[in-house]
């Protein structure tokens, strides 16, 4: 039986990506691999390896031991750990890409890779950023992901590889926690919002970036894996986008269902500065054209799913909270 490998299994996107493939197409043939071991109960689940994807050694016996079909490549440093380990980012983020295309190269493997909207610059047109422009990225992070999609592409047309990919906005998930992204604000204000009624902001209240719900972030990654690939004209690197919000929009939409709720500000450089040279809003019209690419969620429905799932596992926010969530911003 020939298996799906999924790389960095147990970050953002991993954790809601394994279970969703598993689902469609059984459990026993689904590999979750990270470097970190998982909880106990993510075992139970299906099959899990531990993997340094940094080791050819053990990315060449993990292909060769499951009989590998498709990878989906999770694994990477994000836009601002990255920044603060250049060196360890572009070890991990492309050379564990270049082993892996090599491997699908050799065994005749499809392989997804997550791009992003980093893989932009502050000279790319910011509003409407089109399919095909100029990507001049500023960050290790968007270096990595710009040459990654320009390395699935030669490896496509001078190999035959199927390699396929999106351009990720900011991604938003009740299930993972923030790993360490300039777009993680998203997710951390809704935990700070129903645990404290307060979220201290490290972006300014006006930076308008894209954003997608993770379920979307999921169909369209299986809908992009299954499109046909006679529609496909890019194949690698499309656009994709859900909703478009400042962090003063998305308080006030939390606010709708958190009446108390408070935000301010204390803007950290480093991360408003890769926001700043990223798109504010990008034309995803080739996906939907290629692949039929629909988001479901927006701004109200994402919001409206992230509180209904999160209130019952966090503890609701009391006399005193919105202090405590004060320090605890102060202290991130």
């Amino acid at each position: 039986m020939r298996h799906i490998l999924v790389t960095g299994a147990l970050g953002q996107i991993g954790s809601e990506l394994v279970p969703a493939l598993r689902a469609a197409y059984g459990a026993d043939r689904v590999v979750a691999t990270d470097i970190r071991m998982p909880p106990r109960a993510a075992v139970e689940q299906g099959p899990f390896d531990q993997l340094d994807t940094t080791d050819p050694q053990a990315l060449r016996e993990i292909v060769r031991r499951h009989e590998v079909e498709a990878v989906y490549h999770l694994s990477a440093l994000l836009s601002a750990v990255a920044e603060e380990k250049p060196q360890t980012a572009w070890h991990v983020n492309m050379g564990s890409l270049y082993e892996m295309l090599e491997l699908a190269r050799q065994h005749r493997f499809a392989v997804f890779f997550p791009s992003s909207i980093g893989a932009f610059g502050p000279t790319t047109p910011r509003d409407r950023t089109p399919q095909d422009t100029i990507q001049r990225p500023n960050t290790m992070y968007g270096v990595t992901k710009a040459a990654g999609e320009l390395l699935c592409d030669y490896y496509a047309h001078r190999f035959g590889v199927d390699a396929r990919g999106l351009r990720l906005p900011g991604l938003i998930s009740h299930r993972a926690p923030p790993g360490g992204g300039t777009t993680d604000y998203a997710v951390h204000i809704f935990h700070q919002a129903i645990r404290y009624r307060h979220y201290t902001c490290f972006l300014g209240a006006d930076t308008s970036l894209d954003m997608m719900y993770m379920p979307d972030a999921i169909r369209a990654i299986m809908e992009l894996m299954a499109a046909d690939p006679g529609r496909l004209k890019h194949r690698n690197a499309f656009n994709v986008a859900a909703m478009n919000f400042t962090p003063a929009r998305l308080a006030a939409e939390i606010r709708k269902h958190i009446p108390a709720f408070a935000i301010d500000y204390e803007v950290d450089p480093l991360r408003q500065a890769i926001a700043d040279s990223w798109p504010r809003s990008i034309d995803d019209s080739a996906a939907r054209a290629e692949w039929d690419w629909r988001p479901r969620y927006d701004i109200a429905a994402m919001t409206a799913d992230m509180i209904r799932e999160l209130q019952p596992r966090l503890r609701l926010g009391g006399p005193g909270d919105a202090a405590r969530g004060r320090d605890q911003d102060a202290a991130r």
